[in-house]
């Protein structure tokens, strides 16, 4: 039996971070350059190297090695683990979805996030959500600037540990962003979207998802969504 690889993104889809957890990129950017930053940069929907990319062109500063900023990165969120746990959350049917869905015949599940895999690991181990996904098949922000190159890396993953091609027809994104659907787009995956962070379901259907979730608590919803081939709104 064929296979469906589901790509979960982290941040406003499975959990609620802690608000602090935004500060690790200026307080990376402060590390690497010796000053604060002056401007803020939208966070939502990117990889954590994109992040700092911009905060370096915003600010006139020559990019780091990646390898360097990647390790200010994970130890400036370590910093923030305990914060991270005390005024995080998992969000409302985050658990549960990922428990039910981890038990069906033909799943493969993991994640596909700009959080560096360091990053990732530690975020779904605070809530304990990290034993539902094989993160040895997810995509990270270690592996491409842009999100949606990161749908092909998942998918040459998956396939090599489980012998078979995932491709558009059988890998689906879930993630609550504007970006997270154009990465499903244009990387070659079905989108479901939810709209358990910023973005409301009119956007996120804008944007073009597949289908549009206000949450993740009505798990027959999700279970559709998952499987329909027709596209149609399930928000």
């Amino acid at each position: 039996m064929s296979a469906t690889l589901l790509l979960w993104d982290i941040d406003g889809t499975l959990i609620s971070q802690a608000a602090a957890c935004a500060e690790i990129y200026p307080r990376a950017f402060e590390r690497l350059t010796g000053r604060l930053p002056a401007h803020q940069v939208d966070i939502s929907g990117r990889t954590e190297p994109d992040i700092m990319d911009e905060l370096f062109r915003r600010h006139g500063v020559s990019p780091f090695a990646r390898h360097r900023v990647a390790e200010v990165l994970v130890r400036e969120l370590a910093l923030k683990a305990a914060e991270l746990r005390a005024s995080g959350r998992a969000l409302p049917g985050a658990r549960e979805a990922l428990a039910d869905l981890r038990t069906r015949a033909g799943v493969v599940q993991s994640v596909l996030t700009g959080n560096l895999r360091a990053n990732a690991a530690l975020k779904l181990a605070a809530f304990g959500l990290d034993p539902f996904v094989d993160l040895r098949i997810g995509a990270y922000g270690d592996d491409a600037v842009e999100r949606a190159a990161l749908v092909a890396v998942a998918q040459r993953r998956a396939a090599t540990v489980h012998g078979q091609v995932f491709d558009a027809g059988n890998t689906v994104l879930i993630g609550d962003t504007p970006r997270d659907v154009a990465a499903g787009r244009d990387g070659g995956a079905r989108v479901v979207a939810v709209a358990s962070g910023a973005s409301g379901v009119r956007e996120l259907r804008e944007a073009g998802a597949d289908s549009v979730l206000p949450d993740l608590r009505d798990l027959t919803a999700l279970i559709r969504a998952v499987w329909s081939r027709a596209g149609a709104d399930d928000g």
